[in-house]
């Protein structure tokens, strides 16, 4: 039987497919408070020209606009690939309280990968888990680039 953080994680996936069906790099991600979604992204870089257009950016926009706050310590994240430095400076700056990942980002990734901002002595560092459907997480990212490997042979 799924964990509840499992079907979160599908939530994030749903989106990361969605991202990679619009041609960009499939990263989704959700935002819960109590057990209800107030937040979703995925990135849109391509789409919008934009750097900061990450899932994870997309979805604490959307969680304040709903709560009516840009304070999220009562939220946690969840997001198919490691934030990178700039999504993990929006998670302390949002004041999330728990974040949990799929994949592993040893190019970006600031939460391990590459480097951990959340053990740096920052207040409000929210609690990180990683790993949460991994193998699904990586597989969406993998077809991904693969695909795009393959295109550029052709």
């Amino acid at each position: 039987m799924p964990t509840e953080q499992e079907n979160y994680m599908r939530q994030a996936l749903d989106l990361a497919r969605e991202a990679a069906a619009a041609g960009e790099v499939p990263v989704g991600c959700v935002i819960v408070r109590d057990g209800e979604i107030v937040g979703r992204g995925r990135n849109r870089r391509e789409e919008r020209q934009a750097t900061a257009s990450h899932a994870e950016m997309e979805a604490i926009a959307q969680a304040n606009e709903t709560l009516g706050t840009w304070r999220l310590d009562d939220c946690e994240l969840y997001v198919t690939l490691e934030p990178c430095p700039m999504c993990a400076g929006a998670i302390l700056n949002a004041r999330i309280r728990r974040v949990w990942y799929g994949a592993r980002d040893e190019a970006m990734g600031a939460c391990g990968g590459v480097t951990n901002l959340f053990m740096e002595a920052f207040p409000n560092r929210p609690a990180l888990v990683g790993g949460i459907l991994k193998e699904a997480c990586g597989a969406v990212l993998a077809d991904f680039f693969a695909g795009l490997r393959q295109r550029g042979k052709s």
